[in-house]
C-alpha cells in the first residue's frame, strides 16, 4: 500500500513536506535567536538611557553648584568692593577736612584774628607784624587766590583718592575662593 503512494508525485510531496519541516525548524530557531537578540538590544538601550539620564543629572547638579559658587563669589566681590568704597570715601572726606582746616589756618586774616583774641579768649594779643603776612601775599601773586588753591587741592585729593580706589577695586579677584 505504501508503494502506491511512492510514485513521482508522492515522492515530491514527501520531499516538499520534509523541506517545509526543515524550514519550520530553522525558522523557529531564528525566531528564538532574534527574540534573544531583541532582549539584549532592549537591555542595552535601557542601560544607555539610564546612563544618559545619569549624565544629564550630573551636569545639572554641576551647573547648579557652579551657579551657587558664582553667586557666592559675586556677593563676596560686592562686599569687598563696597568696603573699599566706604574706606576710600572716609579717607577722602578726612583728607578734605584736613586740607580745609589747613587752608583756614593759612588764610591771611585767620592768624591775625586768632592772635588778636588769644588762645582762651583772654586779653588781646599783639597782632602779627607785616613781615609775617607777606608769604601769603606772595603766594597769591603767583596767580592763585586762596580759594582757588583750596579748590585745586581738593581736586588733587579727589583725583588721588579716585586713583587709589580704582587700584583697590581692580585688585579684587572675582575668582578667588
Amino acid at each position: 500500500m505504501m508503494l502506491r503512494f511512492l510514485n513521482v508525485q508522492g515522492i515530491a510531496g514527501i520531499a516538499v513536506s520534509l523541506c517545509l519541516g526543515v524550514l519550520l525548524i530553522v525558522q523557529k530557531s531564528e525566531t528564538r535567536h532574534w527574540r534573544k537578540q531583541s532582549g539584549q538590544f532592549e537591555q542595552l538601550y535601557r542601560g544607555e538611557q539610564a546612563a544618559f539620564a545619569g549624565a544629564v543629572a550630573k551636569y545639572r547638579a554641576a551647573a547648579d553648584a557652579a551657579r551657587a559658587a558664582d553667586k557666592t563669589a559675586a556677593e563676596r566681590v560686592i562686599a569687598e568692593q563696597r568696603a573699599i568704597s566706604e574706606r576710600s570715601n572716609d579717607a577722602f572726606h578726612h583728607r578734605l577736612a584736613d586740607a580745609r582746616a589747613r587752608a583756614e589756618r593759612l588764610r591771611p586774616e585767620a592768624p591775625i584774628a586768632a592772635a588778636a583774641t588769644g588762645s582762651r579768649g583772654d586779653a588781646a594779643m599783639p597782632a602779627l607784624s607785616a613781615a609775617a603776612g607777606r608769604p601769603s601775599k606772595a603766594a597769591a601773586q603767583d596767580g592763585l587766590s586762596p580759594e582757588d588753591r583750596l579748590v585745586a587741592t581738593e581736586q588733587a585729593i579727589q583725583l588721588d583718592e579716585l586713583i587709589k580706589w580704582t587700584r583697590r577695586q581692580a585688585s579684587v579677584d572675582p575668582n578667588k575662593n
